[in-house]
This record gives C-alpha cells, sequence and structure tokens, in this order.
C-alpha cells in the first residue's frame, strides 16, 4: 500500500508544482535580454502615443472660431447693460469723538453730602450734580458780613471827623498834622471797606461753589464719589464726567489720494452725506454731514484725518466707538451700467462676453469705471442694450455657442450633446475655457 501511495505522490507532482505563467515569463525574459527591451520600447511608445492623443483632444477642445462648433453649448445667465446713477463712495474707519468732555471737579473742599445725579443720565449745563456740606462756607459769608458793617460804621465816624477837621483847620484851631492824619485814617478805613466787600462776594462764591453744576450738556458716566466721601480740588477723576453726544463728531483717515477730490467738491459748495456703519458692515447707525479735513497729511501712513457731524438724535453713536464711514463723493449719472460678476479679468485686462444674435459669445475689452454693490459701471467697450454673460463664464471662449436657462437649442444641433460617430461624441458648444483666458482682441 505504501508503494502505491508514493507512486501515485509522483504522479500528481509535476500539475501541482507547475510555477504560474508570469514567473516562467519572467524566467524567460531574464533569460532573453533583447525580448525585455523590446517589451521596454514598447510600453515606452504606447505610453507617449496616449500622452499626445489627450494633449490633441485638449488642444481641440479649447480652441476657438470654427473648432467651437464641435462642443456643447454652454448654459449661461446674460443681463443687458443700461444706463442708470452710481454713486461714487469713499470707505473709511472711523472713531467716534464727542464735541466736548468735561471732568467736572469740586472747586472748594468738603464732604460730600448729596449725590444729584444718576448714572448714564442726560444733563443739561447748569444743572446741579453733587452738594457739598454748605455750612462752613456760609459761616464764613456771615463773617465778612459782619467785618463789613463793622468797617462801614468806623469808617462813617471817620468821615465826621475829618469834616470837623475842616472847620476847624479854617479857624486855626487844629494842627495841619492832625488833620492829615485823620484823612489818612479815612482812606485806609475805605480800603477795610472794599477787601471785606472783597471777602463777602469769595464767601458767597465759595458757598455757590459747594452745590456743582454740569458745565455742558451731555450723558454722564459711573460716578467716581459716593455720598459722605472728602472731596477736593485735586480729585484725579473729580466728582463726574459729562460726554456731549448730541451732536457728535466721527473722525477717520482718508488716503491722500483723495484729498484733491474732496476739496473740489467742497470749493464748489458740495453737501458730502456721510454714513456710519457698524463694524460688520450690516447696521446702519447714523447719518451725518461731511465737516473738515485735517490741516495736514499724515507722512507715515500717507493719510489725512477727516471729521463728519452726526445730530445723533436717536444716541445710536458711542464716544470712542470704532465704525465704518462711508461718504458720498459724487453721483455718476447714465452710465452704462452692467452686474460685477459679467466683467473678467485677462492679461489685457477687464473684458466680457457679450451675447449675439446667433446664440454666440464674443470677448469684448471694456473700461471699468466706479462701482455700487453689484453694480460696475463701464466706461467704453460697451453700448447700452447690449447683453453681457453673467453667470457660466467659466465654460465660455470667443465665439462660443451659448444657451440660455430654459430655452430651447438653436438650430443647427448646437444645444444637443451632440451624435455619435467613430465611437466619440461630436459636439457643438464652448465648453472648456476658464474664465481667465486671455481674449485675443476686442470684438
Amino acid at each position: 500500500m505504501n508503494d502505491i501511495y508514493r507512486s501515485t505522490e509522483l504522479e500528481l507532482a509535476p500539475s501541482q508544482l507547475r510555477e504560474p505563467w508570469w514567473r516562467e515569463s519572467g524566467r524567460v525574459l531574464r533569460r532573453s535580454p533583447v525580448v525585455a527591451s523590446l517589451l521596454v520600447l514598447l510600453v515606452i511608445v504606447l505610453l507617449g502615443g496616449l500622452g499626445w492623443f489627450l494633449a490633441h483632444r485638449n488642444a481641440s477642445q479649447q480652441g476657438s472660431g470654427g473648432n467651437a462648433r464641435f462642443r456643447n453649448a454652454a448654459t449661461v445667465g446674460v443681463a443687458t447693460a443700461a444706463p442708470a446713477d452710481v454713486p461714487i463712495y469713499l470707505e473709511a474707519l472711523g472713531t467716534v469723538t464727542p464735541l466736548a468732555t468735561a471732568v467736572v471737579q469740586a472747586q472748594v473742599s468738603g464732604v460730600l453730602t448729596q449725590v444729584l445725579y444718576k448714572e448714564g443720565q442726560i444733563v443739561k449745563a447748569g444743572q446741579p450734580l453733587v452738594q457739598i456740606d454748605p455750612r462752613p462756607f456760609r459761616i464764613a459769608l456771615e463773617q465778612a458780613e459782619a467785618n463789613l458793617a463793622r468797617d462801614e460804621a468806623n469808617l462813617a465816624n471817620q468821615r465826621v471827623i475829618v469834616r470837623r477837621d475842616e472847620v476847624l483847620i479854617k479857624q486855626d484851631s487844629i494842627a495841619q498834622q492832625q488833620v492829615d492824619t485823620d484823612v489818612a485814617a479815612e482812606k485806609q478805613l475805605v480800603g477795610v471797606v472794599a477787601a471785606d466787600r472783597a471777602s463777602i462776594d469769595s464767601s458767597r462764591l465759595n458757598l455757590d461753589f459747594a452745590r456743582v453744576t454740569a458745565p455742558i450738556s451731555g450723558r454722564v458716566g459711573l460716578r467716581p464719589v459716593d455720598q459722605g466721601n472728602l472731596v477736593t480740588p485735586s480729585l484725579t477723576n473729580g466728582v463726574a464726567t459729562i460726554t456731549q453726544v448730541t451732536p457728535i463728531d466721527v473722525e477717520f483717515a482718508l488716503p491722500a489720494d483723495d484729498v484733491a477730490r474732496v476739496q473740489a467738491r467742497l470749493a464748489s459748495g458740495a453737501n458730502l452725506p456721510v454714513t456710519v456703519f457698524d463694524q460688520s458692515r450690516t447696521l446702519q447707525l447714523a447719518q451725518g454731514t461731511f465737516l473738515t479735513l485735517d490741516n495736514q497729511i499724515d507722512s507715515q501712513t500717507g493719510t489725512i484725518h477727516g471729521k463728519a457731524r452726526f445730530a445723533n438724535d436717536a444716541g445710536t453713536l458711542y464716544p470712542q466707538q470704532f465704525v465704518n464711514v462711508r461718504i458720498l463723493l459724487d453721483t455718476l449719472h447714465n452710465a452704462i451700467v452692467v452686474p460685477s460678476a459679467a466683467v473678467r479679468q485677462g492679461p489685457q485686462g477687464a473684458f466680457v462676453y457679450t451675447v449675439a444674435q446667433d446664440h454666440t459669445a464674443h470677448v469684448r475689452l471694456v473700461k471699468t469705471g466706479p462701482a455700487d454693490a453689484d453694480r460696475i459701471s463701464i466706461r467704453s467697450g460697451l453700448q447700452a442694450g447690449e447683453q453681457v454673460v453673467t453667470e457660466g463664464g467659466d465654460r465660455l471662449v470667443d465665439g462660443g455657442t451659448i444657451r440660455l436657462p430654459g430655452a430651447r437649442a438653436p438650430a443647427g444641433g448646437g444645444g444637443k450633446p451632440g451624435a455619435r460617430s467613430g465611437g466619440r461624441w461630436h459636439a457643438k458648444g464652448a465648453a472648456g475655457a476658464s474664465s481667465g483666458a486671455a481674449p485675443s482682441s476686442g470684438d
């Protein structure tokens, strides 16, 4: 039995141990270098032919003129150039600046007995803010008034003495020296009475200073002192801070190149409207009027500071707030306007794709002007009533066939995918060109 099994294994061994074909081929190639070299050369030729075919096909797809009829018609969006008024704006970043800021200081020292304002309150000029204990100043005033009464009585008595001396000197009953002494004493008392009256005025003024009032109208800030504190004229933050917020100014910086245009508009008597927006440019905060430019340009930044004034009745502008400023410098009337998406840039400058009556797109070099939101004005190169491509221009070339959304394909099968011929699809259109393709010439 063992001999039978051993003979069976020997008969099956050649078929079971046969190597795969690729291993055998590799062994053959190693033994035949000429065959291996031919195979490598054949692979290189095939790869080169494939690359030439792909490059030739791309070049044919990117061609223009007569080749455009072999591509699909591109579906595009169009718009009509029309005359419109285009505002010319100057944009800048600005800071809200109050017309006046007052740190209210106490003019006399004393204990604060009353705080008569609330934080954030709008106050008027002359409105009481705090009250300092008035009793020391009232007592000083009464003392000054008493001194004045005493000195006025002494002056009246001295004047009587002087008049008596005038009579006696005529009778030669008094020495001249005594007369001179009495007259000098009268003049001295006149000076004392004048000093007493000044002391009264000073005491009355200090008494008035005990009630601190607002020097300007505006909004009061946070309270820096409390009732019961001893206040002096040397407090850093005073007893209150008031900022004038109605009206209010916005300061901003403009490029130095805009100075001439702004000055020309101001010289013509134009009133330049100014609008401010929040930092995200989504919320309009206020509208005002351009006020003035600074008297010199900042040489380090190449800008000049300007100022605009706003009524700020609603209180939407806060001091030191950062805002976006938009100045209406001028308005361009009856300008040719197209959507901004219609204008593209190439090596020769700005251009648009115009739409011909035969549903083909043609490159047109244009010169652009001021833009407004999603519109842009065309200075030259385009007439009112002409249609331009706004969407789908990335797939166009000069002379390519187009198709409007929802429109039927033009005659001749330009809008159809094409007919199969020789195993390939031939199509009519302008697919494959990019928006950055250089226009060869204006149409």
